[in-house]
């Protein structure tokens, strides 16, 4: 399993967030680009391991909208975290719908 996994539900509809762009960061720099999956998740997703520091990862929630025709607020979602030291796994997941979104460390 990769160090870090993501997961995104469109809540408006009541299904996953079926290709949805999403991106890791470490600083300014790109670690790794995916898109979800039939399920919303990207799985594969970076190296399998990170060292402790702070991360970003971005959700790009307004082309997703944009492609299914639906007005939207927010052009990206974006998550700013950090990884400790002796940690195994990181999950992030993503409720959304066009005007609002939450997020919650999973695991």
């Amino acid at each position: 399993m990769s160090y870090i996994t993501a997961h995104a539900l469109d809540s408006t509809a009541g299904t996953p967030a079926r290709d949805l762009a999403v991106t890791l960061y470490s600083g300014s720099e790109e670690i790794v680009s995916a898109r979800t999956d039939e399920n919303g998740r990207v799985v594969e997703f970076g190296p399998d391991h990170l060292e402790p520091g702070d991360y970003r990862i971005v959700f790009a929630t307004g082309e997703y909208f944009e492609s299914r025709g639906q007005d939207h607020f927010h052009p990206q979602v974006t998550i700013d975290f950090t990884v400790k030291a002796g940690e195994a796994h990181y999950h992030i997941p993503l409720l959304l719908s066009p005007f609002a979104y939450s997020t919650y460390r999973g695991n």
